[in-house]
């Protein structure tokens, strides 16, 4: 038809006519027929998908490949930009008693020393121990490679203003709504204690409760979906 241009001398009428059953053929260049691209618009799409300014490049990404950018931002908000990491790292991590670093703004290098995995537990995850900048750290991760016994928490998705997930691990202490509920704005949903010290987490808009995931005595982890909130 002519969407991809035409090869010199153009195509053979009788081909033509049966490949594009009836169409009207492409005259010209094949761009000059596309609508005007929203650069402005795609930018401010890329900002909320990414919860960071875009650059160029991602509200080009956004209009050229939306599905695949869709992927891109939501990894991105998940794990921040992980392209400063070495391409071995990334695709293969650390062994035990490994070191890297790397740049995550001019002037700002992190060391990362991986130390061990702790033992599986029976959500499927490990507790992974390393050393940042000479100073010890743990964090719990999913490793997809045991049997689960029971079902991985849902993890809010930071996308979403409607999901209200843990700040913080921790235990849940209280609920003050239920499955239906209209809240206002500011309204006490729940309470988490960690570490003796306890945290109020806040409805931050007008809304429905949809979903309430937890319950008083259970143990949550960062970013645990909590409950959901509907408008």
């Amino acid at each position: 038809r002519g969407s991809l241009g035409e090869p010199p001398g153009g195509w053979p009428p009788d081909v033509r006519a049966i490949l594009i059953c009836g169409r009207e053929p492409i005259s010209g260049r094949p761009g000059e027929n596309l609508p005007a691209a929203d650069l402005d618009g795609a930018a401010q799409r890329a900002a909320g998908m990414l919860g960071s300014e875009p650059t160029k490049a991602d509200a080009l990404s956004l209009l050229l490949y939306p599905d695949v950018f869709a992927s891109f931002a939501e990894a991105r908000r998940r794990f921040a930009d992980v392209s400063v990491l070495p391409t071995p790292v990334f695709f293969y991590g650390l062994a035990e008693g490994e070191e890297c670093a790397f740049d995550i703004e001019p002037g700002k290098r992190l060391i990362v020393h991986f130390l061990t995995c702790g033992e599986g537990q029976p959500d499927g995850t490990r507790t992974v121990f390393f050393e940042l900048n000479g100073q010890p750290r743990e964090v719990r991760v999913r490793d997809r490679s045991l049997q689960v016994d029971r079902p991985a928490a849902r993890k809010a998705d930071s996308g979403n203003p409607g999901h209200i997930g843990a700040p913080t691990p921790g235990l849940v202490t209280g609920l003050f709504v239920t499955p239906g509920e209209k809240v206002a704005a500011k309204a006490r949903l729940l309470t988490l204690e960690a570490m003796k010290m306890q945290s109020t987490i806040y409805a931050p808009r007008d809304g429905r409760v949809a979903e309430v995931l937890v319950g008083p005595g259970r143990q949550v982890e960062s970013e645990d979906l909590l409950l959901v909130l509907e408008a």
